[in-house]
Order: structure tokens, then sequence, then C-alpha cells
């Protein structure tokens, strides 16, 4: 969409005049068990079922739809006056949830496609991609297999989710998405790290892969990494920098750990915040240049109807699911989201 932005605060030292801008918003949201109400043979989906421990009925199942719709087609409306162009999501599980959120009232409009491939997890979730048909041109997608095996029995595999690397263009210019949900951090933080630390040199090798196709290509990599930005798997294994000066030829940089520097988080655990929800640019889209798009800033989507208001976990995200089942919520994770802009005059 076109955006008239006149002398932001952000931008007084650089801009004393009123500027045209093309700009579109690029969002990532964990959606908290996504399921539809039966049961997957091949999968432990169990609870999701009417019979199940969470008492999943059609009705709940619809009402989890209204509410995800409600954040989706909120988020980034305050800075562009419409929902994210590209959104990736963690937590679904199949094609059809998809549909049924796509055709949501708040969502219809907008025309989202999907673009979705089971994998093997044992939870039956997956990670997917949504775009609006009208400002992302589709040219290709992959999923890559994430292959892990148990650290004290390195002959059974440990099925998680792939990644998902989504090729195309933004008004003319070739971008790369890649959507991810890394290994949770069940058993313990450093138990489980050797996961994430495998999930990230797949990304690695996905993202030298792309940039040895061409070195300056556009790269958006976003997910719920079930890491820090100060953690091993991404600060040093795939080398996300925190500033924007660090990041070298062919780097990544990742907006939001000066954000998770001051305390904020997506998801909360015993009074502690984290930041596992990040989205992370290629150097290419932190070089400005009037021609073309430009990372501009990043988000936690956390608006007052997303946060919890009383009780014990006051102020954390207002979760759907509970030890006594559905809450009537939206999700355990805030979504994140980034804005891209092109300078037109």
């Amino acid at each position: 969409m076109i955006l008239s932005i006149f002398v932001l605060a952000f931008q007084l030292a650089e801009a004393q005049e009123k500027k045209d801008y093309k700009a579109y918003s690029i969002g990532f949201y964990n959606v908290e068990n996504l399921f539809d109400i039966y049961d997957s043979p091949n999968t432990y989906d169990e609870d999701f079922t009417p019979s199940g421990k969470y008492r999943w009925t059609a009705g709940l199942y619809q009402k989890k739809l209204e509410n995800l719709a409600r954040v989706i087609s909120s988020m980034g409306r305050e800075e562009l006056a419409s929902p994210p162009a590209i959104v990736g999501l963690c937590e679904i599980e199949n094609l059809q949830v998809l549909e049924d959120l796509v055709k949501m009232p708040l969502l219809a409009p907008y025309n989202y496609q999907i673009i979705h491939s089971d994998s093997p997890d044992e939870r039956g979730i997956d990670v997917a991609l949504l775009y609006r048909a009208n400002a992302f041109k589709l040219k290709d997608w992959k999923n890559h297999e994430l292959l892990i095996y148990e650290a004290r029995n390195t002959s059974k595999r440990d099925f998680t989710r792939d990644q998902l690397v989504v090729s195309g263009s933004i008004d003319g210019e070739d971008i790369h998405l890649i959507v991810n949900h890394w290994p949770s951090r069940s058993g313990g933080e450093k138990l489980s790290s050797y996961k994430r630390a495998e999930a990230a040199r797949l990304n690695k090798r996905i993202i030298d892969s792309l940039q040895k196709q061409d070195p300056y290509t556009g790269i958006v990599n976003m997910g719920d990494f079930n890491d820090d930005p100060a953690n091993a798997s991404l600060n040093r294994i795939l080398g996300a920098r925190a500033k924007k000066e660090q990041v070298g030829f062919g780097g990544l940089y990742n907006p939001f750990a000066a954000i998770a520097s001051e305390g904020r988080g997506t998801s909360a655990y015993r009074d502690q915040w984290n930041l596992f929800d990040q989205i992370l640019v290629s150097k290419s889209l932190i070089e400005k240049s009037p021609k073309k798009f430009t990372f501009f800033r990043a988000y936690i989507f956390n608006p007052p109807f997303l946060i919890t208001s009383k009780g014990a976990y006051k102020n954390y995200p207002f979760r759907s699911f509970g030890q006594s089942g559905f809450t009537g919520g939206f999700s355990d994770h805030f979504p994140v989201y980034i804005i891209l802009t092109k300078q037109l005059n």
C-alpha cells in the first residue's frame, strides 16, 4: 500500500518534508494449537477432540478461528491501515484449518493464499505461510526436513517441524521467506539445546544456498526459534547480529535483539519473559536504497485484548488453553512483525 509519512519522530533528523513511501508489513504468529476437532490416527492430537482433554468442540474451534482472525487482521494496522502482506504461522494442524481461517469474515476480504505441507512432527503441528495475492507473487516453495536424533539413543529420531522456504516477489523485487518452529525446550534448555543447534545449522545451509544463487537477494527468516536472540543457536551458529553495523556480507540482522535487551518478550514462563518469536533479515534488506525495499522497524504486537488482565498470569499473553480447557483467549505467544519501506519520491 502507499503510505504517506510526515516527519515521523524516528526520522526527524533525516526527513523535514512530506515523503511518499510504499510499505508492507510481514508478520509471524505462533497460534497455539490450531487443531480441528477430529482425531488423526498418525499423530498425538487426541486432546483436541470432543471427548479429549480439552473437550474440543466445533463451537470452540470456531471461536479460536475468530480470535486468530481478529489478531491477524489487526497486526500493523496502526502504522499501515492494512493487515500484513505476508504472515508466517506455526502450531497449525493441517491445510483444512488454514482454509477455515482465511475464510473468516475479518480475513476473507484480503484474499490470503496458503502455503502449507504436512511435516513429520509427532503432535501433527506444522508451519505455514499466508500471503495477500495483490502484494506477493509466488514463484516457488519447498519444505526442508530437519533430521534430529535423540542424544542418548542416536538411532531414535526426534520427529519435528520442517523449515518452509517460500520464494517470490514484492512489487517486482525478489524475496525469500523462511518459516521456522525450532524444537522446544522440553526436558530443559541445556539438555535440549543440541536440537536447536541442529535446526540453526539447517537454517544456515538454506540461507547459504539462497545466497549462492544471488548474494544480494532479500531474505526474511521468521519463526518461533524457542531460543532468545542471545542464545548460541541464533547468535553464534546462525550469526544473527544485534546491530546493523555488525552485519557482514551475507549476514543477518536481528532487530529483536534490541527489544529483548529491554526485557520485553513474546511469551512468559515463571515470571520470566522470552523473545522466541523473531524476524531476521538479510544484509541486503538493511542497506538503504531509494530503488528497493529496506527494513524499517520491528514490532511486538501486544494490544490490551491480547494480554491477560487478571489472576496468576496477569500481563502474560492471553492464552487459548489452560488446565480447565479452552479459556476463550488467543495464544500463549504475542505475534511479531516488521515493516519494509521503499521511498517513491
